[in-house]
């Protein structure tokens, strides 16, 4: 088989780059390992900034996100009792969209399948070849059956733990990393959400973060210790110490009632260098990965799609590599920028046990601040919302 891109990855960077340059008249195939009911039943964050809606309605996959997404225009942040409104729309003309990142896949599902796009599910075993030269390909197995795709450039859109990265050699790639001393206790409720806009709280206890993902579809997050398990948390146990971490008047007002799931997940920042090699591209969590603090995962992940998608458009157009030779350098700069803010709202928000008093008042003369000066609050809505591609 033979296809202009070979996407690595059915997740929804990998069918946002496949719809897009679907659309722009250039031949793809996707290699998911999964199956799609497995992708679909992934369950993700919701925070949308406008670069990837605007990416959604370039794919022509937003009638459903405008009509069912829930537009943010703030977000509430507290500490202790003390909570605050950082005002997306008033400082920087730009809110956020709510819009889980399930339905997002699902509505990408729709739109290559109506195109009748080229996706190969269940592969196993595979492999890059030759991405340093003229003529790579991916070799790969279905159900026992080996397979062989020819491609002009392969995008690596498969993961963190995929073979994309993997690919390129160990002298080549430079590898970040940051492991946080903490996780992230997930609940998602059939619950109306507490607020109607996201709060983050740092308390005395650890960090708690109240997000949801339509009216009667809640989403909660406890910090936990790295060693702590699903089974230890009962229902109930979630629900009271989750009223400990945020202010009363949040409290008061939370309706609790049974998880419909629950999940433990760690924190890391991840950068690898560069993302490209030869004909291979990195995307997403391919190359880079964030605390989900800020909810900047998906997000920096379509931002690479945006460059590596206008890079390819332009080359198959007119034979213009300008696009392709700045890929790396143009999608690092603004990755890195991602994982800053990614990294400093993290270490605002979550208590750690080696945190001695003076890191903990520094803590708290970081969060009087941002409260109360409007040029903070700026430049965290600015990042919060997406910096521009």
């Amino acid at each position: 088989m033979k296809t202009q891109v070979a996407i690595i990855g059915g997740g929804p960077s990998g069918l946002l780059l496949s719809q897009l340059l679907h659309r722009a008249g250039v031949d793809t195939v996707v290699l998911e390992r999964k199956t799609k009911d497995y992708v679909l039943g992934r369950i993700r964050a919701g925070v949308l900034e406008q670069g990837f809606v605007s990416l959604m309605k370039e794919a022509g996959c937003a009638d459903r996100m405008e009509r069912d997404g829930f537009p943010h225009e703030g977000t509430q942040i507290a500490f202790g009792e003390t909570a605050f409104r950082v005002d997306f729309a008033a400082l920087t003309g730009t809110p956020v969209m709510v819009y889980g990142q399930t339905e997002v896949t699902r509505d990408l599902y729709a739109a290559r399948e109506q195109m009748d796009g080229k996706i190969e599910y269940e592969v196993e075993n595979v492999t890059i070849h030759d991405a340093d030269g003229d003529a790579p390909c991916v070799t790969y197995a279905v159900h026992g059956q080996e397979r062989r795709l020819d491609c002009d450039f392969l995008a690596g859109c498969d993961g963190f733990h995929g073979v994309s990265r993997k690919s390129i050699p160990e002298d080549v790639r430079r590898e970040y990393e940051k492991v946080y001393p903490y996780g992230w206790l997930g609940v998602l409720s059939e619950t109306p959400p507490v607020d109607h806009e996201l709060l983050y709280s740092n308390s005395e206890r650890g960090f708690a973060l109240c997000s949801m993902r339509n009216e009667n579809l809640s989403r909660y997050y406890l910090q936990c210790s790295l060693d702590e398990k699903v089974e230890d948390w009962s229902d109930a146990a979630f629900w009271e110490e989750l009223k400990r971490r945020i202010p009363q008047q949040f409290a008061d007002k939370l309706v609790t009632g049974p998880s419909i799931e629950k999940s433990i997940a760690p924190l890391r920042s991840f950068v690898t260098e560069p993302m490209r090699w030869g004909r291979l591209f990195l995307c997403g969590d391919a190359a880079h990965i964030v605390p989900p603090t800020g909810a900047k995962g998906l997000n920096s992940a379509a931002s690479d799609v945006h460059y590596l998608y206008h890079a390819l458009k332009d080359f198959y157009a007119s034979g213009d590599e300008r696009g392709i030779d700045g890929y790396s350098a143009k999608a690092l700069a603004r990755v890195w920028k991602v994982e800053r803010f990614s990294w400093w709202f993290s270490s605002l928000m979550h208590r750690t046990a080696d945190q001695s008093a003076f890191d903990h008042r520094m803590q708290m003369a970081e969060l009087e601040f941002l409260a109360s000066s409007e040029a903070a609050q700026r430049a965290m809505a600015e990042n919060y919302v997406g910096l521009p591609y």
